[in-house]
């Protein structure tokens, strides 16, 4: 049966949870409240996040209308750029997969990796989980990156990487990547930019309302 994606069930339940909210209440996204101000921590502006969700989200219809239960697939999308993991059994499909997506309203472009194989285990996908965790935790503990700043997606042991980072981010994520136990591979779909491009995306305090 044709997976829903990783962050489809938190991204529903913090929908439901919002209707919840007073009308005065504000509602953060990729964000924290700390000492009276609200630091925004996410690279991509709140619209882009929602973009990216809406992707994520209407890739499971798309993806079930053209495969049916054919496979095992997973849609990520950071800034636009879509990352395709998961196995289908033909290369007719693994087509069809990336065509249904690329027509779902601002994706800007595509890195299809699914694989022509059997969908993995259940198993197999709690060690992909477990082993996301850990490379989100080593990022934590190197302290000279921004860990909030990749979103990390692993599928059959490899690791792939996503966001918005200068060259020396990207490099210095794969190498501590590279090092988490039972990681086979990194991939690295960043979007690199300059310093000075970066710059603009810092996380800014604004005060809260």
């Amino acid at each position: 049966m044709t997976s829903l994606n990783r962050t489809t069930g938190a991204l529903l339940l913090a929908l439901a949870a919002g209707t919840t909210l007073s009308a005065c209440a504000p509602l953060l996204i990729g964000g924290a409240i700390w000492g009276g101000t609200l630091l925004v921590s996410d690279r991509r502006t709140s619209g882009t996040q929602l973009d990216d969700q809406s992707i994520e989200l209407k890739s499971v219809r798309r993806i079930s209308d053209v495969i049916g239960d054919r496979g095992h697939v997973n849609v990520t999308s950071y800034n636009r750029l879509v990352l395709i993991t998961g196995e289908v059994p033909t290369e007719a499909d693994k087509t069809a997969v990336e065509q249904a997506v690329m027509r779902i309203d601002n994706v800007r472009s595509i890195v299809n990796e699914l694989t022509l194989a059997p969908p993995s285990s259940l198993s197999a996908r709690s060690n992909d989980t477990l082993m996301t965790s850990k490379v989100k935790a080593s990022m934590v503990d190197a302290k000279d990156i921004q860990a909030n700043a990749y979103k990390v997606v692993t599928e059959r042991s490899v690791v792939y990487l996503m966001g918005r980072v200068t060259e020396r981010e990207a490099n210095r994520a794969a190498d501590i990547s590279r090092g988490v136990s039972g990681v086979q591979k990194v991939v690295k779909v960043f979007e690199v930019v300059s310093e000075g491009e970066l710059a603009d995306t810092q996380p800014k305090a604004v005060a809260k309302p």
